[in-house]
């Protein structure tokens, strides 16, 4: 498989994104039903012993998070990935763009591990390396190339985070987006941020003081970005047309709604919410500082959180004393983040202990070497 789907499709070669080895579980997988699922988990991580770490990302469900050595968001595990070069597997319950960061953070000595390859994450899919390309070569065109510095969030894929390595750009998180844009503004006078233009957006308005007439929205599928040339010379965020499907569903809407209901409740949500939503919540933050704000808060007070519902309803069994709400009042998981699920997280690890290796993450070397020189320049902001 190519490093996204999209990537895959459009420019139809494979050997400048990442492969991954092994097979399918096709016809392997155990029922969801099955009694002794739990067992059978137990019994194969033993197996595994301190050969395998499981990492699983705050968005997984209970049942698999319960086996993961480590739980964090995406940045926090592939660093824990990196300080852990004693594990041979790493078992990555995550989605494909986690993965790859993995592997390109680890020694070549470790595997990385991703029980369902149909795990993918729809904000990475967004960014097709050739789309980037193509808009790198407008840029060029228009005369701005030279000065505008690639911001990438650290969710995208590999070869979105080499194209920003080899731009001279660097790597952020939810948590440190507003530190990255400052020190591309120290570097250049343009930022290219990508793939998820809410962030950039949040960041760009309400971090560091720019208009919302400073942002323009670059549309990979329309001419020139759907922008003039002028519009694309006078922007100081060209921010790409991406967005996370879970954060994207909350409205201001939801927010009137729970506050009408429940007198008093803050709302505490994500940064890649819409610019309206962050506009009127009362607390904005990364999914740790969110975990942070909660085992914070007083006991009973009133919380409405708009990230993943997985997380919230963790939240909310974890902390009975306070009142915990989901944001919006339909259920929304992430849909590519809940393939990973106790069934494919026992396939793969019976399967590695049994020998065989299945499901590896390998990203490809010249796209590892720039994909590293991207995450080395975030780990080097202050």
């Amino acid at each position: 498989m190519a490093s996204s789907l999209t990537d895959l499709l459009l420019m139809g070669r494979e050997s400048d994104l990442t492969s991954e080895r092994g097979v399918s579980c096709d016809g392997e997988l155990p029922a969801a039903s099955d009694p002794g699922l739990v067992e059978r988990a137990r019994i194969a991580r033993a197996a595994l012993g301190s050969r395998a770490i499981i990492l699983g990302h705050h968005y997984q469900r209970d049942e698999v998070i319960q086996f993961a050595d480590i739980t964090g968001d995406s940045f926090k595990l592939a660093q824990a990935a990196a300080s852990n070069p004693e594990a041979e597997l790493v078992i990555f319950c995550g989605v494909h763009f986690m993965a790859e960061s993995a592997d390109v953070l680890t020694t070549a000595d470790q595997k990385v591990i991703l029980p369902d390859l149909a795990a993918g994450c729809s904000m990475a899919d967004m960014a097709a390396s050739n789309q980037v390309h193509a808009a790198w070569e407008v840029f060029e065109r228009v005369g701005i190339a030279s000065k505008t510095i690639p911001v990438t969030y650290m969710n995208s894929t590999a070869a979105i985070k080499a194209f920003t390595g080899e731009h001279g750009g660097t790597i952020c998180t939810s948590s440190n987006a507003e530190r990255a844009m400052r020190w591309a503004f120290e570097k250049g006078e343009k930022i290219f941020f990508l793939p998820d233009q809410h962030l950039g957006r949040n960041t760009a308005v309400l971090k560091l003081g720019l208009s919302l007439g400073n942002c323009v929205l670059w549309n990979p599928w329309k001419p020139n970005g759907g922008l003039t040339d002028q519009e694309i010379i006078d922007a100081k965020v060209i921010l790409w047309r991406g967005h996370c499907s879970v954060h994207g569903r909350f409205t201001v809407d939801n927010i009137n709604e729970v506050r009408a209901r429940v007198p008093g409740v803050k709302v505490l949500v994500h940064p890649e919410c819409q610019h309206e939503v962050v506009s009127h919540a009362d607390v904005v933050g990364s999914t740790e500082f969110i975990i942070k704000t909660i085992e914070e808060s007083a006991p009973g007070s009133q919380w409405s959180i708009g990230t993943e519902l997985n997380l919230v309803q963790r939240l909310a069994n974890r902390f009975t004393d306070r009142e915990i709400l989901f944001l919006d009042k339909t259920v929304c998981y992430c849909s590519t983040m809940n393939r990973i699920d106790l069934p494919h997280l026992v396939w793969a690890m019976e399967t590695l202990a049994s020998g065989r290796i299945v499901n590896q993450i390998s990203v490809d070397p010249h796209i590892a070497h720039f994909s590293r020189v991207a995450l080395d320049r975030m780990l080097a902001l202050p």
